[in-house]
């Protein structure tokens, strides 16, 4: 087993089998306070001392089999934390198992919690909190072993105000009133599943319901509730596509809960529970294929696990492969060309970020000393899947390919894997064609920054008439533009709108003339859709389209994506005459943005920590 660069706790002396949850939700100090039980095998003779991850956390005791047991704090790391050495008051042999159980008090601050109040959320009534343990941050709500090598079950049960409703990344095993307060319910979880902690997952909101197919029910604050209901009707279909590609779905249910705005991803793959963003809720279904990547994450990622986070190409790779296989088997072949087509231009995007010799941009970078929210980009979504398409196509087609990516999660399933093991599996499997897996240049692909050293070629079928207008518009002079009429984009689907936008941010800045124009023909400030008005609000901002500065700025704030809060604060701080105008209004808003956003916005920005 590899050391974990980004984990204090030794996966290769002990590991944690179970975790026992018993949590206590305090909105009025923003605090959870906790215990935990974690039954913990031994790996090797004469041990006698655990190193558990935590950060921020108040530590108040620990026992070993029920007798107290010594404990320290060790020195504060940037970014892992602080590690809990506990001194067990006896030795154990490799094989033997212990149950430690600690109690604790989390942080205001707790990186992996965002607490809202009520004007922060759609009802503006009750307040709200969420996690988000992924990558290392479950330490902050839990002390445990926070590194994805580990895998465990766990049982939970948590105490909230009786107005509210808990939700964690399980199933639901009922709830009671609170045997200490009438005015609180205690909801109790159990994941049968082994899966690491940054699959933890907590929400507490005035959450409804609404169920959508026999294993499927959405969860939202009752303003969202039917729309996501609409927009998610689909689930039942992905999940039925995706165990007919990856095998069974082992999981039981799979509910999707609809987020807050500040939520700063467009989904997290929690077991059971997938988190999702309201920038998804486009009305028309548009932007449901990130549901059946979160579904695809169920096999990739949930059941076949990065050992480290230097691996999590393995992860997201496989889960654009499989995704995009969803959507060959749904839309048909073109629509996944074209999908991956547009996979390539973001891998484009955040090379260009980082810099192409940037070592983030290797598909398997070195964590050593590297925060891993400071590596996340599209790197290993899109370079990882570049490399399964390639070889894909070096291998006999998609149907030989699956018939792999199948093998492989059978293989690893309920364990995490390196690259390493991937690839020798590969070598075995397509054994026959070793000449052919010898001559791909492996070094290029896994050890070097910037782009992939093969471009895959992708049937541009339902990309051209996305090409042809972006042409037509970046070459056109003034006297052109009556050229350009509503007609132009009727036919298009809301994909090919958003990638005919994607290519001229691809371009040089269009003159002002031109965006301005574009908004009379197509009205895209009328669009709806976030991905349409993301890139049409960049594509505004850097051509110096003054009106387009608060419509950019408000997008940044009202909702917290990463993907759309990160570039569209970026756009509007080159643009010299509002950088400024682009700092106070992040000011304004830090306090209430999710800690992980907050942080990597005030590094784009150039602010400091005490401005």
């Amino acid at each position: 087993m590899s050391a974990d660069p980004s984990s204090f706790a030794s996966a290769a002396k002990c590991v944690s089998r179970h975790l026992n949850l018993s949590l206590h939700v305090d909105f009025d100090s923003r605090t959870v306070r906790g215990q935990v039980a974690l039954t913990v095998e031994v790996l090797e003779e004469r041990f006698s001392v655990l190193t558990l991850d935590t950060r921020d956390l108040k530590i108040l005791s620990v026992r070993a089999n029920g007798q107290a047991a010594r404990f320290t704090m060790g020195p504060k790391h940037t970014f892992k934390g602080t590690p809990l050495e506990i001194t067990l008051p006896f030795d154990l042999s490799r094989g033997q198992h212990v149950i430690v159980e600690v109690t604790y008090e989390t942080s205001p601050a707790a990186p992996a919690l965002q607490w809202l109040t009520p004007p922060q959320t759609a009802g503006k009534k009750q307040p709200y909190l969420f996690s988000q343990c992924q990558a290392h941050h479950c330490r902050s709500m839990v002390p445990c072993q926070d590194s994805p090598a580990i895998k465990h079950t766990y049982y939970a049960q948590v105490s909230v105000p009786k107005d509210l409703v808990a939700a964690m990344s399980a199933l639901r095993d009922g709830q009671d009133v609170d045997p200490h307060d009438g005015g609180r319910m205690v909801y109790r979880f159990r994941q049968n599943v082994a899966m690491p902690s940054y699959l933890i997952a907590l929400v507490v909101g005035a959450l409804e319901s609404r169920q959508i197919g026999p294993r499927t029910r959405v969860w939202s604050e009752a303003e969202y509730v039917d729309r996501a209901a609409f927009e998610f009707s689909e689930t039942e279909t992905m999940l039925k596509t995706a165990e007919d590609l990856a095998g069974p779905y082992v999981w039981g249910h799979y509910d999707i809960l609809v987020l807050p705005p500040s939520f700063p991803y467009g989904g997290m793959e929690n077991p059971c529970l997938t988190f999702a963003t309201p920038t998804l809720l486009a009305g028309d279904k548009s932007l449901s294929n990130v549901i059946a990547h979160e579904i695809s994450h169920s096999w990739t990622g949930n059941l076949v696990t990065n050992e480290t986070w230097e691996h999590f190409w393995l992860n997201e790779g496989h889960t654009v492969y499989l995704e995009r296989m969803i959507g060959r088997r749904l839309e048909g072949e073109q629509f996944r060309q074209f999908k991956a087509m547009g996979g390539w231009k973001d891998l484009q995007d955040s090379v260009s970020t980082f810099g192409p010799k940037n070592p983030l941009t290797n598909l398997v970078p070195s964590l050593q000393d590297v925060d891993p929210d400071d590596a996340f980009s599209s790197v290993p979504y899109e370079k990882g899947f570049a490399l399964l398409y390639h070889l894909e196509e070096l291998l006999g087609g998609p149907e030989v390919f699956m018939g792999f990516v199948k093998s492989y999660i059978q293989m690893f399933a309920y364990r995490s894997v390196t690259t390493g093991q991937w690839k020798d599996f590969l070598f075995a499997y397509f054994k026959d064609k070793m000449e052919v897996l010898n001559k791909v240049d492996w070094n290029a692909w896994m050890f070097t920054p910037g782009m992939p050293p093969v471009k895959p070629h992708y049937d541009t079928t339902l990309a051209d008439a996305c090409i042809a207008l972006c042409r037509r518009w970046s070459q056109a002079k003034d006297q052109d533009l009556s050229s350009f009429t509503a007609s132009d984009v009727k036919t298009l689907s809301s994909h090919q709108l958003i990638e005919f936008l994607s290519l001229l941010l691809q371009e040089e800045a269009l003159p002002l003339s031109h965006v301005k124009k574009m908004q009379e023909v197509y009205d895209l400030n009328g669009r709806m859709n976030s991905e349409v008005r993301f890139r049409w609000l960049r594509l505004c901002v850097r051509s110096r389209c003054e009106e387009a500065v608060p419509a950019a700025l408000r997008m940044a704030t009202e909702q917290g994506r990463m993907k759309f809060t990160r570039p569209l604060f970026r756009e509007v701080f080159n643009f010299e005459k509002y950088r400024e105008e682009a700092v106070r209004v992040f000011l304004a808003h830090r306090a209430a943005m999710h800690p992980v956003t907050s942080g990597l916005v005030a590094k784009d920005l150039k602010v400091s920590a005490d401005q």
